[in-house]
């Protein structure tokens, strides 16, 4: 798809999804990256209510990194695959204390050193925990509608976020992942895109496709 396509239809769903939408709930850096870990294979909604205890618990990295895990594996349990999730989340935080001077990292590179963490919860860390865009979170929604409406041939998260940031350009880039999320939720779902309601229908390559 040649780029001024692809530029139309980001500002065509901009314009659909106006207001920025953070689906999962935080504070602060640390409470992004422990989110984003949990939200893997888990709603937002079930996180939010996961992290609404567990936030006030555990409120520093030295508290993560001195949790029991079988504890900790009982509060995130809900969550799913808690016992990767609790082991990656107490040895980042260790790493945080012994590596990075107690702070989650700001940069890509820092955040992809600790364990549990790929690039699109590097992503989410780096622009809602620091304000900073080096890349376009790639979560589920965002990799099927890549494919569906032409953006992306690739399956693969980085290939695909390395599609989207080769044709969108940088000043989209935070908007990206969330329109594209509320996209996927109210029409493009997974199961049958509403394609009549499809406000970029005219543009879609693959309108239709399931």
């Amino acid at each position: 798809m040649n780029h001024s396509k692809v530029l139309k239809i980001i500002q065509v769903l901009e314009k659909e999804y106006k207001t920025p939408v953070i689906f999962l709930e935080f504070s602060n850096p640390l409470e992004t990256l422990v989110a984003t870990i949990l939200s893997a294979q888990c709603t937002d909604a079930r996180v939010n209510i996961v992290t609404k205890d567990l936030f006030r618990k555990y409120r520093t990295v030295r508290d993560y990194a001195k949790a029991d895990i079988k504890e900790f594996e009982r509060d995130i349990h809900s969550t799913g695959f808690y016992h990767n999730k609790a082991k990656n989340i107490i040895n980042a935080a260790k790493m945080i204390i012994s590596d990075f001077g107690g702070k989650v990292p700001d940069t890509m590179d820092g955040l992809l050193h600790l364990p549990g963490v790929a690039r699109k919860t590097a992503n989410i860390v780096l622009s809602h925990g620091f304000g900073k865009i080096d890349g376009i979170a790639v979560d589920t929604h965002v990799s099927r509608l890549s494919q569906r409406i032409g953006l992306s041939e690739n399956k693969d998260p980085d290939k695909i976020e390395r599609d989207l940031m080769l044709s969108i350009p940088k000043e989209h880039w935070y908007k990206i992942n969330y329109i594209l999320i509320m996209h996927g939720r109210k029409i493009c779902n997974a199961r049958k895109p509403k394609c009549e309601e499809c406000v970029i229908r005219e543009l879609c390559p693959r309108i239709g496709v399931k």
